[in-house]
């Protein structure tokens, strides 16, 4: 069994002294469609068995199977307090989970961390856990991004089961449930909500190991004595202690502002009160060894630190949530974060979602028939994710910008989902609609384009901000590096890596930068890394080969600012 991965602390903005990490070797049982064929497993959590990480990778788990999860733990005396919980980073897509025999809760939603409450069912010493899980994948209606039974082109290789951190703690009756910061840079204060039963509640700000601010209430708005900003540039953090009478959480917040202004001439995205321009890169977050797993946390800072290197202050991470780690680290890195939303609905129809918006075809999206939203439970189901996944990330300092819906894939009730989710986040920026079937004016803060095989251009006369939120894509092959080599997508293909530097350049010079004269406001390169047949990386699938030399990038990117 290989090296335990993500053992760290896996809730950075709610940090406690109790912590039992319960990644490592667990039993696998994999049942057939029959109930009767069984195959046994041992496998390496936090990764899915599909990936190879987890020390199987050999089956796709169907709609009709099942995956067994079992392993015996200990708890030791010390360990349990008044309330034992037990938490899941993230699981996919709908699983039982036992203690001792015992259920103790279920869970549907493959992207989203959840806990239960064990504190009846666990004892001191030796425990069993047991989780049954299923997914329906690309059959059902639920959220599962770009994971398909039948993968191939831009669908990637389906995972299921565990594949976040598992891990408990225990706290006391009166133990700090949550806590919500908001930061408000122009009256130089931040407000802190604090969510307990204790009625003895302390919240202390520290800057550096100096305490700067202090408080005795859950809800308090406390000042910031010579208040230094947080952007990419300078990712400031401050630290927050907040303590019942029987317990003790640490966090931490940034002061910073995303909002749109007027710069004279055409809306901007702002940061801190003054246009910035958002240079980024689409991050799909897929990995070779792991899959949606992250291989450990090393390999997510080096990765965030090398696009931060060649210059580039943006990621926007697509249709997927990420383990809290990786906000943390773009928080006290410095580099702003687009969250989309994970795509769900029924069957991905390329002629609709992709050639027929070239042509200039328009839809109303509350006509479900069309976009394959017509299942109730499906759209009901993306609903409740919305709000779970504002309050999961609502503290995350780097996130500016969250997406609704991706090129008509899923979208539904867009307008009304806006307003949704403007009342429940009126500190970011909303792309509602990010590529095409854009619902007019009203549905949305951005007018978001995706410009793929054709030349890069703004509309006129545009009242909203205007992005250009996918465009690029420029391919290269690396031999040895990629994950077939008979099969192989990309919007351009280049011979080798000169051809590659000189398009790119050409692209970025000629046509982009010209662009931010005629009010644009952010643009984001097809992509981070390769997955699987894309081979449009700045970095291969494996990691292995950087395609770009990182001081040409960084140069060309240091012209992508507002003159």
């Amino acid at each position: 069994m290989k090296k335990i991965s993500h053992t760290e602390y896996p809730r950075p903005q709610l940090e406690r002294d109790s912590y039992i990490n319960l990644n490592g070797e667990w039993d696998l049982t994999h049942v057939k469609s029959d109930r009767k064929s069984k195959i046994e497993y041992k496998i390496n959590v936090p990764f899915s068995p599909e990936s190879i990480a987890s020390g199987i990778g050999n089956f796709i788990l169907q709609p009709n199977e099942e995956l067994v999860y079992k392993r015996n733990f200990e708890i030791p005396s010390d360990f349990v307090r008044d309330i034992t919980l037990l938490h899941f980073g993230a699981v996919d897509y709908s699983c039982i989970c036992f203690i001792n025999g015992k259920e103790v809760g279920s869970h549907r939603g493959g992207f989203l961390p959840f806990q239960f409450d064990v504190t009846q069912w666990i004892q001191i010493g030796k425990n069993e856990i047991q989780l049954i899980v299923t997914d329906p994948t690309d059959t059902g209606h639920q959220a599962r991004g770009k994971q398909k039974l039948k993968r191939g082109g831009i669908w990637y290789t389906p995972q299921s089961g565990i594949w976040q951190t598992v891990w408990l703690e225990s706290v006391s009756k009166d133990y700090i449930k949550d806590i919500k910061i908001t930061p408000n840079i122009d009256t130089k204060t931040v407000e802190i909500n604090v969510t307990t039963d204790s009625t003895n509640t302390i919240i202390q700000i520290f800057d550096g190991n100096k305490i700067i601010g202090e408080s005795s209430l859950k809800n308090a708005n406390i000042e910031i004595p010579n208040m230094e900003l947080w952007s990419p540039e300078n990712p400031k953090l401050y630290e927050v202690l907040i303590k019942s009478s029987g317990d003790t959480v640490k966090s931490y917040f940034g002061m910073r502002k995303f909002s749109i202004g007027f710069d004279g001439k055409f809306k901007r995205l702002f940061l801190n009160n003054k246009p910035y321009f958002h240079n980024g890169l689409l991050d799909q977050g897929y990995w070779f060894e792991g899959l949606l797993t992250p291989p450990n946390d090393e390999e997510m800072i080096k990765e965030i630190k090398l696009m931060k290197d060649m210059g580039f202050n943006m990621l926007r991470k697509h249709i997927k949530i990420e383990p809290l780690r990786w906000y943390y680290h773009c928080d006290r890195l410095g580099i702003l974060v687009w969250q989309d939303f994970v795509c769900g609905g029924g069957a991905y129809e390329t002629w609709k979602v992709a050639y027929l918006p070239f042509i200039g075809w328009k839809t109303k999206d509350t006509k479900y028939k069309f976009l394959n939203r017509t299942d109730e439970a499906g759209r009901k189901e993306f609903i409740s994710e919305i709000d779970k996944t504002v309050h999961l990330l609502k503290n995350t300092v780097s996130l500016s910008v969250w997406v609704l819906f991706n090129e008509g894939w899923g979208q539904f009730d867009s307008i009304q989902l806006t307003e949704k989710l403007k009342k429940l986040d009126d500190t970011r920026t909303i792309d509602s609609v990010s590529g095409w079937y854009d619902q007019g004016q009203e549905s949305s803060d951005l007018k978001s384009l995706h410009l793929y095989y054709q030349k890069l251009k703004v509309p006129k006369n545009e009242k909203r901000v205007i992005v250009l939120s996918e465009f690029g894509g420029y391919s290269l092959k690396t031999e040895g590096h990629v994950f077939d080599e008979n099969k192989l997508f990309g919007y351009k293909i280049l011979p080798d890596k000169q051809s590659l530097e000189k398009e790119y350049k050409k692209l970025i010079e000629s046509e982009l930068i010209p662009l931010i004269d005629q009010g644009l406001s952010a643009a984001i390169y097809t992509q981070v890394s390769d997955v699987e047949e894309e081979i449009n990386g700045i970095v291969t699938y494996d990691r292995k080969v950087i395609k770009f030399d990182i001081d040409f990038m960084k140069n060309l990117n240091a012209k992508l600012v507002y003159k």
